[in-house]
């Protein structure tokens, strides 16, 4: 398929059009609210539009439950909020069968994670048993309780926050976890500009109060599957194998992406780009993305502190190794 093709098939696809108004809509929201981080914009974004997972990483206090509030109210949902501790139960995640005197059935009481967004805020203070628990919501998209599945609500959305593995009470996420997160981004600090205006303003919460909803957890599903549907040229496709499978072959990289990524990496890249205000994918979409969509699910040798930034240089260094395709 070549690019003029793709043009044509993009232009006779309406839902495409609404995709293409809520993707501009959604940003500019966002960005009204988290200021100074673009970068952490366009990658929630990108895993809301492909219905996908949001890691972030970075230190307390630069926004990353602003973020997901915003994200929140933006597409017309409630948020529901778990905080991490060294306590938390997996029971308290997915919810816990009670038993009813009055009926004398076991009736289950679904936990937080029944919610179309879930923040749950430093996830690695939580210990690998209840980590353990968001495993099957992330991926199949329901829970299974005392031997009965759950399904959870669509479209679902799960953003995380870890804090940087040197820090105190922390516990490593493990690898499948990592694997279940589309993209992971870090939000950094803003400029002195933009840190003097929260700082008079109180922070961002009068700008969060102000936000109104851009679509309708209905309006956002059929955003995502006109998505999901995006054409991808052939050799577009072979590109973004082509770096997965660079990272198995990597000598500095002990462990490299899966299949998994691949598939999260052209979703990614559809989603961006819309983003772009396109109906096709280029390569530079999944230039776009790829350090975001693969870093965090690589292993290196690096200790666990530079374990993130050990990802990024080596997907980096791929990407300038794998000739990208011309359109």
């Amino acid at each position: 398929m070549t690019t003029d093709d793709m043009v044509r098939e993009a232009t006779v696809n309406p839902s495409l059009d609404d995709a293409l108004e809520l993707a501009a809509s959604l940003q500019a929201n966002l960005n009204a609210v988290v200021l100074g981080t673009p970068g952490a914009v366009v990658a929630a974004t990108t895993a809301v539009l492909a219905a996908g997972h949001l890691l972030i990483e970075d230190v307390p206090g630069v926004g990353k439950t602003m973020l997901a509030k915003a994200v929140a109210v933006s597409i017309g949902t409630r948020l529901a909020r778990i905080q991490g501790h060294p306590d938390l139960l997996p029971s308290d995640i997915t919810g816990v069968s009670i038993y009813s005197a009055s009926s004398e059935t076991w009736e289950f009481r679904p936990g937080p994670v029944f919610a179309h967004v879930v923040l749950f805020d430093e996830l690695n203070r939580t210990p690998p048993r209840s980590q353990a628990a968001l495993l099957e919501a992330m991926e199949e998209r329901q829970v299974t309780v005392d031997g009965e599945s759950w399904p959870l609500p669509e479209p679902y959305l799960v953003l995380a926050t870890q804090n940087p593995i040197d820090q105190t009470g922390t516990f490593p996420l493990v690898e499948s976890q990592m694997d279940r997160f589309l993209l992971a981004t870090r939000l950094g600090y803003p400029d002195e500009i933009t840190e003097t205006k929260l700082a008079v303003s109180h922070g961002a919460q009068p700008l969060l109060s102000s936000l109104s909803p851009v679509c309708t957890p209905t309006g956002l599903a059929a955003a995502q599957a006109a998505v999901a549907d995006v054409p991808v040229a052939p050799t577009v496709a072979s590109y973004a194998v082509a770096i997965v499978r660079a990272s198995r072959a990597d000598p500095l990289i002990r462990l490299g992406a899966s299949p998994r990524a691949a598939i999260g990496l052209l979703a990614a890249a559809r989603a961006h780009a819309v983003i772009a205000g396109r109906g096709f994918v280029l390569p530079d979409d999944v230039k776009a993305v790829a350090v975001s969509v693969l870093a965090h699910r690589l292993v290196t040798d690096a200790a666990p502190v530079a374990a993130f930034d050990s990802g990024i240089a080596a997907v980096q260094a791929i990407l300038e190794r794998v000739p990208s395709p011309r359109p």
